[in-house]
This record gives structure tokens, C-alpha cells and sequence, in this order.
């Protein structure tokens, strides 16, 4: 599991083995398997231990339903707090997202202050960072996303899962930046340079710690040479030459800019040339 495992689960997982080992000696003892038994005829630890037993051999769908059951049964006992959390950990595990983040929500609700509570929260955390896989889906799940991981990086700093939860968010961030680079980038090569500013705009305003601002730069300069606004390509080239020199999109603009007899220098008074102030001079006021 990414980031960790919670008390409970790790709780689960360490004695799931030992379950494996007493069962397999007392259905030998037996002379066979033990008949089966109603569940409301075992003790809520029964329940959940057969519940980590059935999910270390590999039935997440069979373990899920004595984690549900021994809640259901047993309400408001430690068993079912712990049946609780391992509900959100199975459903993850078996990538029912929404269920995992039905469940690790009323484990908020209810246990608020409990040891795993931060767990809870990285889970839901991660039931959106999961099912971000490709740029040309709705953000809408990477902005959930990022609302989630938030929480748990402000409201459990010190946690085990906060780290994770920051290299996560950072890279859910990029991923937004990503998406618009993307549409900017088919709004350029249909020579709508006014929409493609716009969107490569936001990544230089709004993203500026992504890895895609110095090619947000470079197209700035290619979408304002081609609309013949000299003085705010040559404040993108500069902009990009201060923080990426080294980047071959610096030396892609500085021979457009050269090609034109121009080349990289703060002019004007468009909002480059503020971007310019706060990131080259640092005058913020």
C-alpha cells in the first residue's frame, strides 16, 4: 500500500499468517474442515480475524464482508472501529473508490481523534490521486484530489502519511499544469493564439512550480511573435533566460527573437513584465 499501512491494518496483516498456520493445524486435529457456523455465533475478534485471514489469501471481496459484519453485529466495540478502517483499506485495495471513500468517511465521522484517522483521511486521499492516469481526463477528480491531500498534510503534519501526501500533491499540481499545456498547445497549432495565451498563461500565473512553466514560456514568445507583440515576447524570453538557461526551450526563443533582429529584455507594462518584477527582481509590491 502506498504511503503506509494504518495501525489496524498493520495490526491485520502481522497475524493473518499465525490464523493461517492454527487453522490449517485444527482442520487436521479435526480430520477435516469445521462445519460452519452462523456469524452471530462468534465473538466480534472471531469475525475480524477470519476477516485478515480471508484478505492475506487473497479474497478481498470474502474478507470485505467480515469486516462489515462484525460492524454490523457488533457496533461501537473496538472490533468494529477496526472492522471499520479495514473496510476502507479492502475497498482501496480492490479499487472501489467510491466505496472506499464512503467508508473511510464515516470512520472520520466516527473517530475523529482515533489513531487512524489520519489513515482514513489519506485514503480518501488517495481513492482520487488513483484514478488520475491520463492528462485528457476531468480534472475534477485531480482538484479532489489535491483538496484531500491537503487535509491530510495540514491537519495531520506530523502523521506517517503527510510526507507521501506532499509527493502526491506535487504531483497532481503538475498534472493540472499538464492539461493546460495541452489545450494550449492545440489552440497554437490552430493558430488561435489569443485562447493558447490564455491557458499557457494560467501555467506561468498558477504553475509556476511545475515542471511545465519554462515551455509555457517558450510558446508565449512563439504565440505573441506571431500576433506581432514584440515587446511581451521578448519579456517571456527574459523571464525564461533567468530561471531556465539551460533549457532547450530558452535556446529555441532566443533564435526566434534573434531571427527577428530582437532578443530577450523586460518591456512594457503587460502582465509578463509584472511576472518579471516579482520572479527576476523580486518586487512584490
Amino acid at each position: 500500500m502506498a504511503g503506509g499501512k494504518s495501525g489496524a491494518v498493520r495490526r491485520a496483516l502481522s497475524t493473518a499468517l499465525l490464523m493461517a498456520t492454527l487453522t490449517v493445524t485444527l482442520a487436521a486435529c479435526g480430520g477435516g474442515a469445521p462445519k460452519e457456523r452462523a456469524l452471530d455465533t462468534y465473538t466480534p475478534e472471531e469475525i475480524y480475524k477470519r476477516g485478515e485471514l480471508t484478505l492475506e489469501t487473497g479474497k478481498p471481496g470474502d474478507a470485505l464482508k467480515y469486516f462489515q459484519e462484525v460492524e454490523r453485529l457488533y457496533p461501537y466495540t473496538e472490533w468494529a472501529k477496526r472492522g471499520l478502517i479495514m473496510q476502507a483499506f479492502t475497498l482501496h485495495e480492490s479499487k472501489e473508490y467510491e466505496q472506499a471513500r464512503d467508508a473511510a468517511q464515516r470512520y472520520l465521522d466516527f473517530y475523529p481523534g482515533d489513531e487512524d484517522a489520519a489513515y482514513a483521511q489519506f485514503i480518501m486521499a488517495l481513492s482520487y490521486y488513483d484514478q488520475i492516469d491520463e492528462v485528457g481526463r476531468d480534472q475534477g477528480l485531480t482538484f479532489q484530489a489535491l483538496q484531500s491531500l491537503r487535509t491530510v498534510i495540514e491537519k495531520y503534519p506530523d502523521s506517517e502519511y503527510a510526507k507521501s501526501a506532499m509527493m502526491k500533491f506535487d504531483l497532481a499540481f503538475d498534472h493540472l499544469a499538464a492539461k493546460e499545456m495541452e489545450i494550449g498547445r492545440y489552440y497554437l497549432k490552430r493558430h488561435n493564439y489569443a485562447a493558447a495565451i490564455n491557458r499557457f498563461r494560467s501555467v506561468v500565473q498558477d504553475f509556476q512550480t511545475t515542471t511545465h512553466t519554462a515551455e509555457a514560456l517558450h510558446r508565449l514568445v512563439e504565440c505573441y511573435l506571431a500576433l506581432g507583440f514584440t515587446e511581451e515576447a521578448q519579456t517571456a524570453a527574459a523571464i525564461l533566460g533567468y530561471n531556465y538557461q539551460s533549457s532547450p526551450f530558452y535556446e529555441d526563443s532566443f533564435r526566434l527573437l534573434k531571427g527577428k533582429g530582437l532578443s530577450p529584455e523586460a518591456k512594457g507594462t503587460s502582465w509578463l513584465a509584472t511576472v518579471y518584477r516579482q520572479m527576476v527582481k523580486g518586487e512584490w509590491l
